[in-house]
C-alpha cells in the first residue's frame, strides 16, 4: 500500500496540490491523527482488550479535534488478530467512545496495511460524496491472542453438544477420545499460501539483495536513535496519554542496543546463518490509532484546520513467496506517476519497517536496473528515496508495530513532518503479509 499526501500550506512554486487528485472528486483532508502509546506485548496493556485501546484512541481523537460526536457519519477500523467477543471491533469501540448508536461502523482486515485499508475506504466514501466525515483507525493486541482447540477437538465438542443419554461406557469412551485430541492451536504466523513465516521471507530477501547483517543492525540502530530523539524533542505529538491505571505517555520499545551486543544475537528464523534477528526486526506490540478524515469545505465550515490533503493511493500484489515484502518497491513509482510527481518532488518519506533487511532490500531493488527491467517492466531503475527524508522520527522497528494500527501512524507522521519540516508532499508505503 502506498499513499501520497500534500500539505495544506499556501501554494508554492511546486505543482499545485489541487491538481493531484481526480478533478471530479471532492478534496479529502486529514484533520488530525492520534494513537495510544505502542507498547511491547505483555507489558502495561496486558490486562486490557483490543477494543479498550481502540476506544481510547477514538476518544482522544474526538477530544483533540473537538468535533461534535453527532457530526461523525461513519467509522472504519482495521485489525488483524480478531477478538471473538468483539467481532466488529469498529462498532464496539465507537459505541464505547460515545459515538451515536446511529453511526454505522465496520471492520476491515488486510494484514499489516489494515488501517491503510480503513483510511482509503473512508477516503473513497468522502471523495465520492457518500460521506463528509469519517473516523478511520486500527488496532492490534498481541498480549492476548485467541488460542483454540485443534480441529478434531472442535469437531468432537460440537458432536458432544448433540449427544444425549449415552450409556455410561460410551460416555467414558467419548471422554477418552476427547482427551487424546486435547491439543491447542495458536494463531497461524505462517503464510497460508506458502506455509512460510515472514521472517524466513525477509531473510531470503536480504540474502538475494546482498544485505549484510551489519547493514541491518546499523539500520535498526538508526531507527531506534531517531525515535528516541523524536520522543525527547516532543515531535511524536500524536501519542495520547493512557492510564492503565498508571499513566503511559510514550512507546516503551525504543532502546539503543550497542552494536557489539547486536552482533552476538542469534538468527531468529534461518538458523544458524540467517541475518534476521530480534534486534533488527519489529517486535510484537499492542496499540491503536485513529484519524479524522473530512471533506475539505465541511472541515473548514466547522472551524477545523486540516493538516494535509490525502491525494492518491494504490494497492499492488506480487508473488507471495519470493516477493512478499517488496510492496514499496513496486508501488512507489506507480503512485508517483498517478500523482504526476517524481521522488525529487517528495519532501517526506515514511516506509513501514517490518525488518531492517526488508527496508534495505526494497531500497536496493529501487536502485537496480536489473530488477526494474526483469520484474517491473521498466526501462531502468526507479531510484530510492534519499535517507535525508526517510523515516526521520523512527519507524516500526523502534516505535512498535501493532499490525492494524501502523498505517494511521504513518499517515499522521507524514502530516506532522510536513508541517515541522515545511514540506509540501509526503509519500508512505508498506509491505503486508499475503504479498
Amino acid at each position: 500500500s502506498v499513499r501520497c499526501l500534500s500539505s495544506t500550506r499556501n501554494q508554492s512554486a511546486k505543482k499545485s496540490r489541487a491538481t493531484l487528485g481526480n478533478s471530479n472528486a471532492r478534496n479529502v483532508v486529514l484533520v488530525e491523527g492520534v494513537r495510544t502509546p505502542f507498547l511491547m506485548s505483555g507489558t502495561q496493556y496486558k490486562n486490557l482488550m483490543p477494543h479498550d485501546l481502540q476506544r481510547e484512541a477514538i476518544k482522544g481523537l474526538l477530544k483533540r479535534t473537538g468535533i461534535p460526536k453527532d457530526k461523525l457519519e461513519y467509522v472504519v477500523i482495521g485489525t488483524v488478530i480478531q477478538e471473538g467477543k468483539t467481532s466488529n471491533i469498529a462498532r464496539e469501540a465507537a459505541l464505547g467512545a460515545g459515538i451515536s448508536d446511529k453511526t454505522p461502523a465496520h471492520t476491515v482486515t488486510q494484514a499489516c496495511i489494515s488501517s491503510n485499508q480503513a483510511m482509503t475506504t473512508g477516503f473513497n466514501m468522502i471523495a465520492s460524496g457518500q460521506m463528509d466525515t469519517v473516523v478511520a483507525g486500527g488496532v492490534d493486541f498481541m498480549s492476548d491472542v485467541p488460542i483454540r482447540f485443534n480441529r478434531k477437538m472442535r469437531s468432537l465438542m460440537l458432536q458432544m453438544n448433540k449427544v444425549t443419554n449415552l450409556p455410561y461406557f460410551s460416555k467414558v469412551k467419548f471422554v477418552k477420545h476427547i482427551l487424546s485430541n486435547l491439543r491447542l492451536q495458536l494463531p497461524a504466523i505462517a503464510e497460508f499460501s506458502t506455509d512460510e513465516v515472514m521472517g524466513h521471507s525477509a531473510d531470503r530477501l536480504a540474502a538475494a539483495f546482498g544485505i549484510s547483517r551489519l547493514a541491518q543492525d546499523e539500520y535498526a540502530t538508526r531507527s531506534h536513535t531517531l525515535a528516541k530523539k523524536a520522543t525527547e524533542e516532543g515531535k511524536l505529538s500524536d501519542v495520547l496519554e493512557y492510564k492503565v491505571p498508571e499513566p503511559v505517555t510514550s512507546d516503551n520499545g525504543i532502546r539503543i542496543t550497542p552494536m557489539e551486543k547486536m552482533a552476538k544475537m542469534r538468527a531468529a528464523f534461518v538458523k544458524p546463518h540467517g541475518t534476521i534477528t530480534a534486534a533488527n526486526s519489529s517486535f510484537l506490540s499492542d496499540g491503536a490509532s485513529a484519524v479524522l478524515l473530512m471533506e475539505e469545505k465541511k472541515a473548514k465550515a466547522m472551524g477545523l484546520k486540516p493538516k494535509a490533503y490525502l491525494r492518491n493511493y494504490t494497492y499492488m500484489s506480487q508473488e507471495p513467496k519470493d516477493q512478499l515484502l517488496l510492496g514499496p518497491a513496486y508501488t512507489t513509482p506507480t503512485v508517483l506517476e498517478k500523482a504526476g510527481l517524481t521522488l525529487n518532488d517528495i519532501d517526506v518519506v515514511e516506509y513501514h519497517e517490518a525488518f531492517a533487511g526488508q527496508i534495505l532490500a526494497n531500497l536496493a531493488a529501487m536502485e537496480s536496473d536489473y530488477f526494474a527491467q526483469k520484474h517491473m517492466n521498466r526501462p531502468g531503475k526507479v531510484g530510492a528515496p534519499s535517507m535525508d527524508k526517510f523515516n526521520l522520527w523512527g519507524g516500526s522497528l523502534s516505535i512498535g508495530h501493532p499490525f492494524g494500527a501502523t498505517g494511521c501512524r504513518l499517515v499522521t507522521t507524514c502530516a506532522n513532518r510536513l508541517k515541522a519540516e515545511d514540506g509540501t508532499y509526503a509519500l508512505l508505503a508498506a509491505c503486508a503479509a499475503g504479498g
